[in-house]
């Protein structure tokens, strides 16, 4: 559906925020008149960890980045052994050759060593299995409360769909089990679930507090971080992550200074075969930029032959949080 931070539990955050993209399963949705917001929120997170389990879909998608310093567009794939990424506009511009020529060689170098192939999949376990723990331990980590609803949009939930707000805040009860659930102690916020598919489709949340990782031995977030992720129906009821934003400050290892400012839109996404390679998917991204640079430089054709302004907005899409 990413950037991580690593031996921190912003990693944990990071790899939390790609909700999982899955398909759910049809299956028959109990009227909320009657369930509680912690019981919705149970079956929510219920849904969005069998949904991963069981999917098998991958896709190609645009990562538009904006931070303090940096603007970028990168186009990622996911294939069956890990995630690429290749960066292909920076601050509105398209790369130089030779900014392109160190993208692909960074690209190529994990398809001809193996060995670092298999320790970018490994991270990507790791930050999956963070993903996992930090969504089941949900609903017993914070105590909800309904704060209204709205309506889902292209870029959040289903389109029409009801969104039940529920406030959080933490659940005094609550004892992690380990420093990657350790910050949701210091965290308020509210959760937009989908009401008729039972899906998280936003987690906005701020730390109300300091919060220390690895019980304060690696280091803190300071009090007023925030973050936020939504994710969608992408169509036939498949959920993506359409967008995260992520403003922390603290410190690692009581030493370096952390600081995340940063903002990611996800878009255009579109179905590859699920048994693709690493290296397949690096030769695919390459040939999608090409497309994408020969499309930016090709002329416009004459103005018989242009598309009408309503024509064009009716082609373009809303953007549809790695």
């Amino acid at each position: 559906m990413v950037t991580r931070v690593q031996f921190t539990v912003v990693a944990c955050l990071l790899a939390a925020l790609p909700l999982a993209s899955c398909l759910l399963l049809a299956t028959a949705k109990p009227s909320t008149e009657s369930v509680s917001p912690v019981e919705l929120v149970r079956q929510a997170v219920n849904n969005e960890v069998a949904s991963n389990r069981e999917s098998n879909r991958r896709f190609m998608f645009k990562d538009v980045k904006k931070t303090a310093h940096l603007n970028q567009v990168k186009l990622i794939v996911e294939t069956k052994e890990a995630t690429a990424g290749l960066l292909i506009a920076n601050d509105g511009h398209p790369l130089s050759p030779e900014e392109r020529k160190q993208e692909e060689a960074r690209l190529q170098n994990y398809v001809r060593n193996p060995q670092e192939l298999n320790k970018k999949r490994k991270q990507e376990k790791e930050d999956a299995d963070h993903t996992m723990r930090i969504l089941q331990a949900l609903p017993d980590a914070f105590l909800y409360e309904p704060d209204g609803a709205e309506k889902g949009t292209e870029v959040l939930g289903r389109s029409g769909h009801e969104l039940a707000r529920l406030k959080f805040r933490p659940n005094p009860d609550y004892d992690p089990p380990s420093r990657v659930e350790q910050v949701l102690t210091g965290m308020t916020g509210y959760l937009l679930v989908d009401v008729p598919e039972k899906r998280i489709a936003q987690i906005n949340a701020t730390l109300e507090k300091d919060v220390g990782f690895g019980w304060g031995i690696l280091g803190h977030l300071d009090r007023g971080g925030r973050f936020l992720v939504q994710q969608a129906d992408i169509g036939d009821r498949h959920w993506e992550l359409t967008r995260m934003e992520l403003s922390m400050t603290g410190k690692i290892l009581l030493v370096k200074k952390l600081s995340i400012q940063s903002s990611d839109t996800f878009s255009d996404f579109r179905p590859v075969p699920a048994d693709l390679t690493f290296a397949q998917g690096v030769e695919m991204l390459k040939k999608e930029a090409d497309r994408a640079s020969a499309a930016r430089s090709r002329p416009l054709g004459r103005a018989s032959e242009r598309k009408q302004p309503s024509e064009e907005k009716a082609e373009v899409k809303s953007p549809g949080l790695h």
